[in-house]
């Protein structure tokens, strides 16, 4: 039987080994491409690793250490003489911490290799530069706590300076952002990945704080029960970027990996199995961190498949509910109720329910309304019962009556003020006011053993024209629909999308009639802007009365 240590070593290194065949390749591109600082340094780590270690075909490897050297010049040259990296940031101590963690574990790698000590001693002059910068600067998203602390730590490991550590306690005493969900508070996949879990695992494992491990664990609790059957990672509920994206599972493989052998976590090394079959993503990254720790390329313990079963978040508004190929999200948890507006670091995606069947998958359902340019239904919270999930909003809108004598200006010279949905010098706060209100209430019940969804909509009947959008993953075919602005409607109550040997029946109990696609709000069109969904989309008319039942059945 194969020693499992080595057969990932193995395919770890051959990947690796790739990856240095385009980096030597790509020199002389990147450094005519006004770069990026990260990229510099990842690219000369990548050569740094194959070449001191000694299964690659870089094994001292001449070209790959001249290139490297080359690349570590040309990264020194774009240090400023304050001693951070600028990029998309100006003097950016945040930014210049990822570069700088990379540069520590190159480092590192090189402390073993004597013919390369010239370019370990120019990682340390750039490292001595940017210590003191990094010890004293600022952040400005909540990740970049733990980034800098990160970079702070690794600094004080080759170069023991007792303040560097005394500032990583001063952000660690602010207290880790991360729930009892396992979410830290942006709920993006893609920072828990690339920068909070690694960073408060190196920050723990070199300073001795283990309660920061038990929190980066914790947070792989919360990824694996939002692992999606298309090799993704739930991320509706996001307050960054990802939120209207997607985030693979696949990078997640040196955490799951980790913590199931340290921890001897069945159900990390089941995951982190499943991931090991496939490409194995940033190679380079992945030989550096075993090379470091050669422990983290042995053996895993006996896998536990996770089974069948369904995760609420509550403080996420999110519900994942999986069953093999089949997988359903409930959304509940925008943060657009309370603060009422659209806005980099806040969780505004209005999709609220996804549905996986195999490769056929209903990428995104939202509720499209016209109250007042307020946008579609983004729901208050998410309250689960049993099987079934309520989602509740609240949208109001009112007219202004004239300025009561005492607030009257004889010039007409109102401050220009905001009333929440627009602006204007009329001096809102102080005018009587009317109020129109819209209540909504959207129920999903969703039986895992028959593959259905029944989705039940209940607004307040009148003359508001409302619309569910369902947006399917592009590549399949509709059956029993007809073409209308923008997409699809159904030509009876039933239709179904089928790709490849899957599909999803849609079955609808009160359509309306088609009158308008999807409407983003007046966020978005006064900016001539959206935030529209992508894929083939269906619509279904909610009628007059207000009430409308769609069921999705996987098959």
């Amino acid at each position: 039987m194969p020693d499992s240590r080595t057969e990932f070593a193995a395919a770890v290194t051959a990947a690796a080994d790739r990856r240095a065949r385009e980096v030597l390749a790509g020199v002389d591109a990147l450094a005519a491409s006004d770069p990026h600082h990260r990229a510099v340094m990842g690219a000369a780590k990548a050569l740094v690793a194959c070449a001191v270690n000694p299964a690659s075909e870089h094994f001292g490897s001449e070209e790959a250490a001249a290139a490297a050297a080359r690349l570590v010049a040309f990264l020194a040259g774009m240090q400023a003489e304050n001693g951070l990296f600028d990029g998309e940031n100006f003097a950016s101590p945040p930014d210049t911490a990822f570069t700088v963690n990379d540069l520590c574990d190159t480092y590192a790698l090189l402390e073993r290799s004597k013919s390369l000590r010239p370019l370990a001693e120019a990682l340390e002059r750039i490292a001595g530069a940017a210590a003191e910068p990094l010890r004293l600067g600022g952040v400005h998203t909540p990740n970049h706590r733990w980034e800098l602390s990160a970079a702070l730590a690794r600094l004080h490991r080759h170069w023991p300076d007792e303040r560097l550590v005394a500032r990583v306690d001063e952000w660690l005493a602010e207290g880790v952002d991360i729930g009892a969900d396992g979410w830290y508070s942006e709920r993006s996949a893609n920072y828990a990945l690339h920068v909070s879990n690694p960073s408060l695992t190196a920050i723990g494992a070199i300073l001795g704080r283990p309660e920061l491990l038990d929190g980066a664990a914790r947070s792989l609790e919360a990824i694996a029960a939002a692992a999606l059957p298309d090799g993704t990672v739930e991320t509706v509920h996001s307050r960054r970027q990802d939120q209207r994206g997607t985030i693979a599972l696949a990078p997640f493989l040196m955490q799951f990996r980790r913590y199931a052998i340290q921890r001897n976590r069945g159900d990390f090394a089941a995951i982190a199995a499943e991931l090991e079959a496939g490409p194995i993503a940033y190679p380079a990254d992945v030989l550096a961190e075993i090379l470091l720790e050669p422990a983290l390329a042995g053996p895993l313990p006996k896998p536990e498949p996770r089974g069948p079963g369904t995760t609420v978040s509550a403080e996420s508004g999110l519900a994942v509910v999986q069953d093999g190929d089949f997988a359903v999200s409930v959304y509940g948890g925008s943060d657009y109720a309370k603060q009422g507006r659209i806005r980099s670091g806040l969780a505004t995606n209005p999709t609220f329910l996804r549905v996986f069947a195999g490769e056929a998958v209903l990428d995104s359902v939202r509720l499209s309304r016209d109250f007042f340019g307020l946008g579609p239904f983004r729901a208050e919270g998410l309250e689960a019962e049993g099987g079934a999930f309520a989602l509740r909003e609240r949208v109001s809108a009112s007219y202004y009556g004239p300025l009561p004598a005492e607030h009257r200006r004889p010039g007409a010279d109102y401050a220009l003020v905001d009333e929440g949905r627009f602006s204007a010098a009329m001096d809102f706060a102080h005018r009587p006011a009317q109020e129109v209100a819209l209540e909504t209430k959207i129920r999903v019940e969703v039986d895992a053993a028959t593959k259905a969804v029944r989705l039940k909509v209940e607004a307040a009947p009148g003359r508001v024209r409302q619309v569910l959008e369902l947006a399917f993953r592009e590549g399949g075919e509709f059956e029993g629909v007809h073409p209308v602005e923008d997409g699809f409607e159904l030509d009876g109550a039933t239709a179904a999308y089928r790709r490849g040997g899957d599909r999803i029946t849609i079955e609808v109990d009160g359509a309306g009639t088609f009158a308008r696609g999807y409407h983003p709000g007046e966020d978005y069109t006064h900016l001539s802007g959206t935030d529209a969904a992508q894929g083939v989309k269906l619509y279904v008319t909610v009628p007059r009365t207000g009430r409308c039942t769609v069921v999705l059945r996987a098959g």
